[in-house]
């Protein structure tokens, strides 16, 4: 019988939803892999991760499954793991170092993008306002976090002479400015198999009973807020045959494409916002989404009809080794 680690972020004390999320991912990935008819055995990174990650050669599992999103909830150090895992030459699940740590900052991320020519908002950093058009709108949004961390209804602004007041405080190591795609958002998760990466059915985020007024995007409050205004009305929806098939087309091709890009392994998602014309722009590219019962890859994959202990078989089959 096969032994794998389940290597998680330990979660803070007194931590937030967004940070305790992990401990659902374990139990529910651990359940599916002993269906499977693999051991396990639990770690929880903190901020001694090298002698935690190290421990491993003791223990001697035959393959970790990393689920670290952030170190101290901080995501800009998650790559770390990865690189250490490497080092000690420890197979692992997910995406490798090189992919973990460019998708990790949005900054890199988009710089990738731009580069390979795949459609994605204009961004600069709050140093580079002089680069903002007057009576556009745009989005300011954290370098390293995902989750929606920081991310609030007031990070969305329309630009005027003068707004970049506001950016005090907000250094170009941390943040970045993105234009705001005002229509509709997808989040599009990719699988591995035997034949290549596949695309899931897209999912689309609803923004139901916004005001004019309101930014539809899935902010912190809509992800983590239970009984708040944003989380009770963005709600998932698999458009399926209504979606249009010229547009589907695109957005699995998009996906596909930052696959191939980025270097991606076993899952990841693409995020992306759809403007009025139909063309979609990649907003976000997670090389670790979240894997609880109720995440968006699991809904797209049971979208999909594949179970998830098969969802894990395919993980585990595309190890870095």
């Amino acid at each position: 019988m096969k032994r794998c680690c389940i290597l998680f972020n330990q979660p803070r004390e007194g931590a937030l939803p967004d940070e305790l999320d992990v401990l659902d991912q374990v139990e529910f990935i651990e359940k599916n892999l002993h269906e499977i008819g693999i051991d396990t055995f639990r770690k929880g990174i903190t901020s001694d991760f090298m002698n935690e990650v190290e421990s491993l050669l003791n223990d001697k599992p035959d393959f970790v499954f990393n689920l670290v999103e952030s170190i101290n909830n901080k995501g800009e150090l998650c790559y770390f793991i990865p690189a250490l895992l490497n080092m000690h030459f420890i197979p692992y699940s997910g995406n490798p170092l090189e992919a973990m740590f460019v998708t990790t900052s949005k900054a890199l991320t988009a710089k990738v993008l731009e580069d390979e020519k795949i459609s994605t908002p204009f961004s600069c950093f709050p140093s580079e306002y002089s680069k903002l058009k007057p009576g556009m709108r745009y989005i300011i949004k954290p370098v390293w976090e995902d989750g929606s961390l920081g991310i609030t209804s007031e990070s969305v602004f329309t630009y005027t002479p003068g707004y970049e007041k506001m950016f005090n405080g907000y250094d170009d190591s941390h943040w970045i400015i993105q234009e705001y795609i005002d229509g509709r958002e997808f989040n599009v998760s990719v699988l591995y198999s035997n034949e290549g990466p596949e695309v899931m059915p897209p999912a689309e985020m609803t923004f139901r009973n916004y005001h004019d007024d309101q930014p539809r995007i899935v902010d912190f409050k809509a992800k983590w807020i239970a009984e708040s205004f944003e989380y009770e009305n963005t709600v998932r929806h698999f458009p399926g045959n209504e979606l249009d098939p010229v547009l589907e087309d695109k957005i699995k091709d998009l996906a596909l494409k930052c696959w191939q890009v980025f270097g991606l392994k076993g899952y990841a998602r693409v995020d992306m916002r759809i403007d009025k014309n139909d063309n979609p722009y990649v907003i976000e590219v997670n090389a670790n989404p979240c894997m609880s019962p109720d995440s968006g890859l699991v809904a797209a994959t049971t979208q999909a009809g594949i179970p998830f202990t098969q969802v894990l078989k395919r993980i585990i089959s595309d190890l870095n080794n």
